[in-house]
C-alpha cells in the first residue's frame, strides 16, 4: 500500500513540477501577436497567390501591421475596396494604387513566328526552355505550353489555338504576377492598366540583331532606333536591340507606334486613327 501512496505522490509531483516549468516557458518565451492582423487578414481574399510580395495573406496582413503604414503595399487581387478596409482596421490613410493588368509581349503567332521543327516533350514550357530554343527560330519568343495558364488561379489567361499565344482577360485579371512568374521566357509583364484600359508597349522581347530578329519573326522588334527618335517624353530606351517603353513616362501619344516598321509597337483600345487626308481637311476648316 505504501508503495502505490508513494508512486502516486512521485507522479503528482512530476507533474506539478512539469506544468510549473511549462508555465513559467510560455510565459518568459510567449509571442506577443497584435491582434490587428487576424482581423487583416480576415478581410483580405486569402488567395495567397503572392501578388502583394508577402508569402501569402498573412504574411501580408503581418506587414501591414507593422509597418503601421499602408505605403507601398497593395493586394492585387482584393483591389483598392479592400485596401480601404484594412486602412480602416488600422487607422491609417488609404494609398490609392494605379490598377495594374498582365500584359503578353510577344506577338510572334503562327503567321509571323514558323517552325522550324516539333517539340515532342513534355506540356510545360519550363522543361522546354530548359531543353533547347523552341520550335521556331526565336529562342525569346513564347514556347506556346500553357505555363501562365496553368499558374493563374482566377482563370485571367488562356492560349488562343489560332495564334498559339495566350491572352489575358483584363476583366478578371488580377495582376497577381503568377503568369509572369511561371513564364520562363519573361514575355509576360505588369503594366499599368491605364486610363480607359489603353495602353502603348513593345510587344517583343527579342535581342537579337534586326536581320536575325526579322527571319524568326515578321513582328519583331529590329532595334532600328526610329521609336526613340520620335518620342517627346523620352519614354522609349534601346538596349540590346531592343525597345522598351517606359509606363512611367509614356503619355501615349502614340507617335512610336506610327513610325514602327515592324508594326512591333502595340496601342490597345485606343479608338481607331483617322486618315490622314481626313485629317489635312479638318486642319483646313479650322485654320483657312
Amino acid at each position: 500500500m505504501n508503495v502505490i501512496l508513494i508512486a502516486v505522490i512521485s507522479l503528482g509531483l512530476i507533474a506539478l513540477i512539469s506544468a510549473t516549468v511549462l508555465y513559467v516557458a510560455s510565459k518568459k518565451f510567449a509571442v506577443y501577436e497584435d491582434p490587428r492582423i487576424a482581423r487583416v487578414a480576415a478581410v483580405l481574399p486569402q488567395a495567397n497567390c503572392g501578388g502583394c510580395g508577402y508569402p501569402g495573406c498573412a504574411g501580408f496582413a503581418g506587414a501591414c501591421v507593422k509597418a503601421g503604414s499602408l505605403e507601398g503595399k497593395f493586394c492585387p487581387v482584393g483591389g483598392q475596396d479592400v485596401m480601404n478596409q484594412v486602412a480602416g482596421i488600422l487607422g491609417v490613410e488609404s494609398v490609392v494604387s494605379e490598377p495594374m493588368v498582365a500584359v503578353v509581349r510577344c506577338d510572334g503567332s503562327c503567321a509571323n513566328r514558323p517552325h522550324t521543327n516539333q517539340y515532342d516533350g513534355a506540356k510545360n514550357c519550363a522543361i522546354a526552355a530548359s531543353l533547347y530554343g523552341g520550335e521556331t527560330g526565336c529562342a525569346y519568343g513564347c514556347l506556346g505550353c500553357g505555363d501562365c495558364v496553368s499558374a493563374c488561379q482566377f482563370g485571367g489567361i488562356r492560349m488562343n489555338p489560332e495564334t498559339g499565344l495566350p491572352e489575358v482577360d483584363e476583366e478578371i485579371c488580377t495582376a497577381c504576377g503568377s503568369c509572369a512568374k511561371a513564364c520562363p521566357r519573361n514575355i509576360i509583364e505588369l503594366r499599368p492598366k491605364g486610363k480607359k484600359s489603353r495602353r502603348v508597349y513593345v510587344s517583343c522581347v527579342n535581342r537579337d540583331k534586326g536581320g536575325v530578329a526579322r527571319k524568326a519573326c515578321t513582328a519583331a522588334c529590329i532595334g532600328c532606333g526610329k521609336c526613340v527618335k520620335v518620342c517627346p517624353f523620352e519614354a522609349i530606351t534601346l538596349e540590346n536591340n531592343l525597345a522598351y517603353i517606359d509606363y512611367h513616362k509614356c503619355k501615349s501619344c502614340r507617335k512610336c507606334e506610327e513610325v514602327c516598321p515592324q508594326k512591333a509597337i502595340v496601342a490597345l483600345n485606343f479608338p481607331p486613327r483617322k486618315p490622314k487626308a481626313e485629317e489635312a481637311s479638318q486642319e483646313e476648316v479650322v485654320n483657312p
